[in-house]
C-alpha cells in the first residue's frame, strides 16, 4: 500500500502550459503514466505532453471529463491560493501545491476555506510534493532515487528528503510514500496527520520524520506519536547551528521562542520515544537498526 497517491491516482496539473508546469508534468507522466489532464484558463481544448493529455479551462471540467482526484499546482504566487481553493471546490481529494512565495495572508484564506472542504487535503505549498515508488510521482521529487519498500518519509526539506531516500536505498530499504510537506508558515497537512496515515498503512514498518527550527509542528507530532504511534520513528531537526531570530531558508524557519530551537525540539522528541539522529548522515543506518 501507500498513502495519498498510488498507481490508480488520476492527476491533473494546474498551470500545465507554463514552462515549469509542462516540464514537471511530463516527468510525472513518464514516471507513472497517470497524468490525465491539465488546467489553464483560456487554453481549454489543447493537448500537451507525450502521450497527449487534454487541457481544460477549469478544474471542475477536468474532474467531470477525466475523473481527476489529484491536482498538482504550478501557478504563480499571486494566483496560487485561488488555484488551491478551485481544486478543493471541484472535489479534488489530494491537492499538491509546489508554488513558493505565496503571501501568508493568502494562505490564511486558504486555511479557513479548506476547513469547509473536509474531503480535500492540501500538501504544501512550497514543497517538493509526493512520491510513491512504482506508483505515482506528484511534484518535483526525482523518481529514480527511490525504490518500493516499507519506510514512510515525512520532511519539511526537499533536499533532505532526497538525502534520506538515498540513504535508505543504500541500506536496502525502500519507501512506501515520501511526503514533502513544505516550509512555509502556513501549510496544509501537518506531521501528526501523516504519522497517523503511516501508522494505519499496513506496509509501512518505520517512519522518517525530518523537521527544522521554527514553529511547534515537530513538538506536536512527537507528543502525538508518544500516545498513538506504535511504529519506530527516526527523527532529524535541521538548523542546529542557526542563530536565534534569523530566518534560515524556509519562510517558516525562524526561531522566536526557546521551544522552537533545534536542541529543544530534539530533546522533546527523544523524551517522546523518537530515535533522533544528530546528523542526516545517520538516518539510513538508524532506520536499518530499528527494523533490520
Amino acid at each position: 500500500m501507500a498513502i495519498l497517491v498510488d498507481k490508480n491516482s488520476r492527476i491533473i496539473v494546474q498551470g500545465i502550459t507554463g514552462s515549469e508546469g509542462s516540464f514537471h508534468a511530463q516527468q510525472c507522466l513518464d514516471y507513472g503514466q497517470n497524468v490525465v489532464g491539465g488546467v489553464t484558463p483560456g487554453k481549454g481544448g489543447q493537448e500537451v505532453l507525450e502521450p497527449k493529455v487534454p487541457v481544460f479551462d477549469t478544474v471542475y471540467e477536468a474532474v467531470e471529463k477525466v475523473n481527476a482526484n489529484v491536482s498538482l499546482i504550478f501557478v504563480p504566487p499571486a494566483f496560487a491560493a485561488d488555484a488551491i481553493m478551485e481544486a478543493a471546490d471541484a472535489g479534488i481529494e489530494t491537492i499538491v501545491c509546489i508554488t513558493e512565495g505565496i503571501p501568508v495572508k493568502d494562505m490564511t484564506y486558504v486555511e479557513s476555506y479548506l476547513k469547509t472542504k473536509p474531503n480535500s487535503r492540501l500538501i504544501g505549498p512550497n514543497c517538493p510534493g509526493l512520491l510513491t515508488p512504482e506508483g505515482a510521482k506528484v511534484g518535483i521529487m526525482p523518481g529514480f532515487i527511490a525504490q518500493k519498500g516499507n519506510v514512510g518519509v515525512i520532511s519539511k526539506s526537499g533536499t533532505l528528503t532526497y538525502e534520506a531516500v538515498h540513504q535508505l536505498c543504500a541500506e536496502g530499504l525502500g519507501q512506501t510514500t515520501c511526503v514533502g510537506i513544505g516550509g512555509d508558515p502556513i501549510i496544509g497537512t501537518k506531521m501528526a496527520e501523516l504519522l497517523e496515515m503511516f501508522e494505519n498503512d499496513s506496509e509501512t514498518k518505520a517512519i522518517v520524520m525530518i523537521g527544522e527550527i521554527g514553529g511547534s509542528m515537530e513538538i506536536e507530532a512527537a507528543q502525538y506519536a508518544k500516545e498513538n504511534i506504535s511504529k519506530p520513528i527516526i527523527g532529524f531537526i535541521a538548523g542546529q547551528t542557526a542563530p536565534p531570530g534569523r530566518r534560515m531558508g524556509h519562510a517558516g524557519a525562524i526561531v522566536s521562542g526557546e521551544d522552537e530551537s533545534a536542541a529543544a525540539k530534539m530533546k522533546i522528541m527523544r523524551e517522546c520515544g523518537i530515535h533522533v539522529v544528530d546528523s542526516p548522515a545517520d538516518i539510513g543506518r538508524t532506520v536499518k537498526e530499528q527494523i533490520g
